[in-house]
């Protein structure tokens, strides 16, 4: 099952061998949140169909998403360099499979390999700079172009065009009004992108969402592909 995280299927063998032992499988929920700002971490996850949101939320009780995380990599992985505590929230966005590893064992591991210690710390590079794009996205990019955008990255994490999501949780995701998502939602419809049920998005067209998604799209791919190589396609 290591293949199927990219991340997991990039360490060598004897990293790999390392870790194997401390990995259990695991399903996690839509919707659970793995840890808040605050909480200790608990476990290293790896997910291989699931998609995971780290989230900032204000004491208004309003959320902006930092970054997305999928089967390119791993949530609470900062443990291994003794960041045991987290610094958002860890919400599960798509359902799915996942290996997750104890921290303890997961930073023994590291602190034996300089290898593995290195693949930690461009992981945790990816992730920042994730985190500096998704900043100016939502500063300087039309909502239509953010939610295409949006679309295609869970699509790549997910490895999937049926994606269970409702407006709600769109809007809260972008950080915009429901009505604004609504409104995209029938617009791409209407092009014929995306056909859209209730809780349900179906990605009809790739090329039309790459085309209308703002830059952050393949500024955040291209940082992955540079720092910890290419995450298998989708297409």
């Amino acid at each position: 099952m290591l293949h199927a995280n990219a991340l997991l299927a990039s360490l060598s063998a004897s990293d790999a061998a390392a870790l194997r032992p401390h990995l259990k499988a695991t399903h996690l929920q839509q919707k659970t949140v793995l840890y808040e700002a605050g909480d200790t971490i608990n476990a290293v996850y790896f997910p291989l169909g699931a998609v995971v949101s780290l989230v900032v939320t204000l004491e208004t009780g309003e959320v902006t998403e930092a970054a997305m995380v999928g089967r390119d990599g791993a949530v609470g992985m900062a443990s291994a360099l003794d960041g045991k505590v987290g610094m958002s929230r860890a919400i599960v966005q798509l359902g799915g499979d996942a290996m997750l590893c104890d921290p303890a064992a997961f930073n023994g591991a590291v602190l034996q390999s300089v290898t593995l210690m290195a693949k930690v710390m461009c992981h945790e590079q990816t992730l920042f700079a994730q985190a500096q794009q998704s900043t100016a996205c939502m500063a300087h990019h039309e909502v239509d172009a953010r939610f295409c955008r949006w679309l295609l990255r869970a699509r790549d994490l997910s490895g999937s065009d049926h994606l269970p999501f409702t407006q709600e949780f769109l809007a809260e995701m972008l950080g915009v009004r429901r009505t604004s998502v609504t409104t995209v939602a029938r617009t791409l419809q209407e092009a014929g992108m995306i056909k859209y049920t209730r809780g349900k998005i179906e990605i009809i067209d790739v090329e039309g969402l790459r085309e209308s998604a703002c830059e952050c799209y393949e500024t955040v791919k291209e940082q992955h592909r540079h720092l910890l190589g290419e995450l298998p396609s989708t297409s």
